[in-house]
């Protein structure tokens, strides 16, 4: 037996429609493996394979996807493969079944314009009448059910976001850039602040040829009397904004600063916000996108007299 055997195992099935291609998305945006429609024959040579290389130890919690066109789908077995390695191989597995009223099971399927798969030539409700039947075993013996005909495909997603992100599981990948406005605003940002209203290093001949990674530049930047005031709000901002990304499931979240060149302010600002969200808890990655560049703060032009 595999060494590297996930740590929760659930069993995602019910009703055609009823939402489950919206769960296992949203498990796998979680950090979850899925596998949709695997055999139920097959489940004891998955869980016996190694991980990939590279990703040793990986114990992610694994969603299988079953239903009744699943290949050799029978509920009676599946009930007994489940019990079966859970009391003998100790595999902790859940079953979550979706349900969902048959007249709006036929609703859905009318708007989509998509036949049911237990009767492509026959109406909807047919189908629905003889996959409810199949799955009944499942049904009664799922630990889990959640009844669909009321909720909307986000309404489901916000559900099971809160029900299965577990700790480490479902945080946005959280990136800090800095950013020169002269070469263009980097096109994945999802928040941009300007810190041209800093004063600028570049008109201090000492300080031009330095960074925003420097000591005295960044003391420049500091001492900007908007500096203190303006740097909490976008930071009080932020740890506002970053935990309702995660709740509505957005994967990926990128913070962009931007100044003139991208060399002096925009890079001390990112380095600082980074840091202070560390402390909050998060864990962002931080890149300076032109901090090798050449300067373009004269496009600016010099300060004027403050």
């Amino acid at each position: 037996m595999s060494k590297h055997r996930p740590k929760q195992i659930l069993l995602v099935t019910g009703m055609s429609g009823a939402g489950k291609s919206t769960v296992l998305r949203t498990l796998e945006d979680l950090g979850w493996e899925v596998v949709d429609n695997l055999p139920i024959l097959l489940l004891n040579r998955l869980l016996d394979t190694e991980p990939p290389e590279g990703n040793d130890g990986d114990d992610r919690p694994l969603a299988l996807g079953i239903g009744a066109r699943t290949r050799g789908f029978d509920a009676d077995s599946v009930v007994r493969r489940i019990k079966k390695l859970r009391d003998h191989r100790g595999y902790d597995i859940g079953t979550l079944y979706l349900d969902c009223a048959g007249a709006e099971l036929e609703r859905r399927y009318n708007e989509t314009r998509r036949r049911h798969p237990l009767a492509q030539d026959r109406p909807a409700g047919h189908g629905i009448a003889r996959e409810r039947e199949l799955l009944e075993p499942l049904r009664r013996w799922a630990n889990r059910l959640i009844d669909t005909s009321t909720m909307s495909a986000n309404e489901l997603a916000q559900k099971i976001r809160a029900t299965f992100s577990g700790e480490g599981l479902g945080e946005p990948t959280l990136s800090v850039m800095s950013f020169g406005f002269a070469r263009g605003i980097p096109a994945n940002a999802d928040l941009v602040f300007d810190m041209r209203f800093l004063r600028n290093p570049h008109w201090v001949d000492s300080l031009r040829p330095g960074t925003g990674k420097d000591r005295d530049v960044a003391d420049y930047v500091i001492g900007d009397p908007a500096y203190a005031d303006a740097l909490a709000r976008i930071e009080g901002l932020l740890e506002t904004l970053i935990p309702r990304y995660r709740a509505e499931g957005k994967s990926y979240v990128t913070i962009a600063f931007g100044c003139t060149g991208g060399r002096h302010r925009s890079v001390h600002v990112a380095e600082r916000v980074a840091a202070r969200l560390r402390d909050a808890g998060f864990s962002p990655t931080v890149t300076h996108r032109d901090l090798q560049t050449a300067p373009q703060d004269s496009l600016e032009g010099p300060p004027a007299a403050r």
